[in-house]
């Protein structure tokens, strides 16, 4: 499910992906695989647009985006997540990308023009792009702060195109237009629990038309939810295929109770399976088994237990399209930042109200969280990167997990070396020297604009590797229909900071058992991480000679160390490990999976049937 195609004269013969085949005849832009995509035409033949993706347009609405101008907003109009191209005959290109990132579109310069396609890898096979080492670090060392990247992929000179912007391809410029045309203003009157309710079951209904549907369902909120919104969709008769993985042999865990009590309130329309996980499915097994991506995947560490659910529900049950919970926990999370909101906003009683149920839950005293959000308060988000270049290499003890701040720092480990070090340093200033194009927000909005992204693109990379396995993964809640119902909630209806995902409980409340939608808390898998981090403790030692080190980002022998001190159990934050393992696992899999090929054929070529 990638496509991609050039801006260039009509007549040139253009380089195209082997196994690829035309989306229309004049046209510079393929498909590779068998992804949904609609091709209209305007009258004259000379003009065509493009809906790449899962789009819940109608046949009537379609049809209008060929008559004239696009409006500002058809990359979130519609539920679903697609990307907009628009086609001109004198080869002219524009493209409106989703504001959430859940459909990331990617451009690099060619042959005096651009080329551009969902797939980062694919064009860093065309130009030949090496690996970014910069986007390395950055995502190995401080993935809590994704602006450092900014449209930065992990190929040179392969970018992402801003998200929720109409792009221009200029033929013969080094850069592209970008104009920015989704801002989450707040939208007042309907009251954000519908609003997250109506935005979220269109999203859920475009897939429930997908044959051979099945769903999570963990027992948390957010995979409940979306299982109950896809069975009640479904038309009468159907019956969703729900699938609940749990330890062999522990029936009687919270999740799992939780699960049982959604599917025996629906049982005509869920049929409730169990996938019971054994020693072989353990976090860290077989990690560099991971296939080749744009890239990392936040499933590589859980890489065996997730291909082995895949490959049971295709064999087993015949699915074809599987529905996840993942993303809430990121949409509807509340940043720390939403105090200093509260104390700008004026709603002095309501921060402290908060502050004082954020100190509870975290067990920390209130007094600091009120400063930091006053100084918060007074730091722009640019001011904040400035400060973030003097620090990102050498913050060496700090957490500021739970802080009032724009970008949270984790502590720098031991094993990043010098180098590394250096490169974070120069990502936060180039990120400081480029300016904010949604300048003005709320400073909470802004953060979770910032997370939302990271979380959504990523998770392509996760649905690229269950497509490996004939299986199309969605995760409803990053739709931007969805996205964006949530962070246009005004001030005065945000949810407290302390509160466990309000909104949606409620805008469930008819559908969910009510012992659901009062869950406050979910089951962790953090007990089978230290089992599987011993368990396969040799091969991840191995991992510490391999290609980070080469790059030189992480020393060997201390990396080791700290490994085997995870193992071993001792408190330590594990974020940065673990994104050195998927990269290093990453980096395996892209080394020894030969990208497609391309070959040149004529761009005015008739599409193959």
């Amino acid at each position: 499910m990638i496509f991609g195609g050039f801006n260039t004269t009509p007549g040139v013969c253009l380089p195209r992906p082997i196994g690829s085949t035309p989306l229309a005849a004049a046209s510079s832009s393929w498909r590779l695989g068998d992804g949904p995509a609609h091709v209209l035409t305007d009258i004259d033949g000379r003009r065509r647009v493009l809906v790449l993706g899962w789009c819940g347009a109608s046949a009537v609405e379609f049809s209008h985006l060929a008559d004239g101008a696009l409006p500002a907003d058809a990359a979130w109009r519609w539920p679903g997540t697609y990307s907009i191209v628009e086609e001109a005959d004198d080869g002219a290109v524009v493209v409106y990308t989703d504001p959430a990132a859940a459909y990331p579109v990617y451009a690099a310069r060619w042959d005096g023009g651009w080329a551009w396609s969902t797939s980062a890898r694919l064009l860093a096979s065309l130009t030949g792009a090496a690996i970014d080492t910069g986007r390395l670090a950055c995502a190995v060392l401080l993935p809590s702060v994704p602006a450092l990247a900014g449209g930065r992929t992990f190929f040179c000179g392969v970018h992402q195109l801003p998200p929720g912007a109409r792009v221009e391809l200029p033929a013969h410029a080094t850069a592209w237009e970008a104009t920015t045309v989704w801002r989450p203003e707040p939208v007042f009157g309907e009251l954000p629990h519908v609003r997250l309710r109506d935005a979220l079951e269109s999203a859920v209904a475009l897939r429930a038309g997908a044959s051979e549907l099945s769903s999570d369902l963990s027992g948390g909120l957010d995979s409940t939810s979306i299982t109950v919104l896809a069975a009640t969709a479904l038309l009468a008769g159907q019956r969703l295929d729900a699938v609940t993985v749990h330890p062999d042999g522990n029936l009687g865990g919270a999740d799992l109770r939780h699960a049982r009590l959604a599917a025996d309130r629906y049982p005509c329309r869920i049929a409730h399976h169990l996938l019971p996980l054994t020693d072989r499915h353990l976090p860290y097994t077989r990690i560099t088994d991971v296939s080749a991506s744009d890239e990392p995947a936040p499933s590589t560490l859980t890489h065996a237990r997730l291909i082995h659910q895949l490959n049971w529900m295709r064999a087993e049950l015949g699915i074809r399209t599987h529905l996840t919970g993942d993303g809430g926990d990121s949409v509807l999370f509340q940043p720390p930042a939403h105090l200093a909101d509260l104390i700008r906003h004026r709603r002095p009683s309501r921060a402290m109200a908060e502050a004082f149920g954020w100190a509870r839950l975290r067990h920390v005293p209130v007094g600091p969280l009120l400063r930091e959000a006053v100084r918060l308060m007074r730091t722009t988000r640019h001011r904040a990167l400035d400060l973030l270049a003097a620090q990102a290499g050498t913050a060496a003890g700090r957490n500021d997990h739970g802080r009032v701040t724009w970008f949270p720092l984790l502590p720098l480990p031991s094993w990043a070396e010098p180098q590394a070090r250096r490169l974070l340093a120069e990502a936060a200033q180039r990120a400081a020297a480029e300016p904010d194009p949604l300048p003005g927000l709320d400073f909470a909005v802004r953060v979770l604009v910032d997370e939302i992204r990271e979380v959504a693109r990523t998770a392509v990379a996760d649905a690229r590797l269950a497509a490996v396995h004939g299986i199309d993964l969605h995760n409803p809640f990053l739709d931007p229909v969805v996205v964006d119902a949530v962070l246009t909630c005004p001030i005065d209806r945000r949810p407290a900071l302390y509160a466990y995902k309000p909104h949606l409980a409620r805008a469930m409340a008819d559908l969910l058992p009510p012992q659901t939608t009062a869950r406050t808390t979910k089951g962790s898998f953090d007990a089978d991480h230290y089992t599987g981090m011993r368990a396969n403790l040799n091969g991840l030692s191995a991992l510490a000679d391999g290609y980070l080190a080469a790059l030189g980002l992480i020393h060997p022998g201390s990396f080791r160390q700290h490994l085997a001190q995870a193992a071993a159990g001792l408190p330590m934050p594990l974020a940065t490990l673990e994104q050195a393992l998927a990269a290093e696992a990453w980096l395996i899999a892209h080394h020894r999976d030969p990208a497609p090929g391309w070959v040149r054929t004529p761009v005015r070529s008739k599409p193959r049937a």
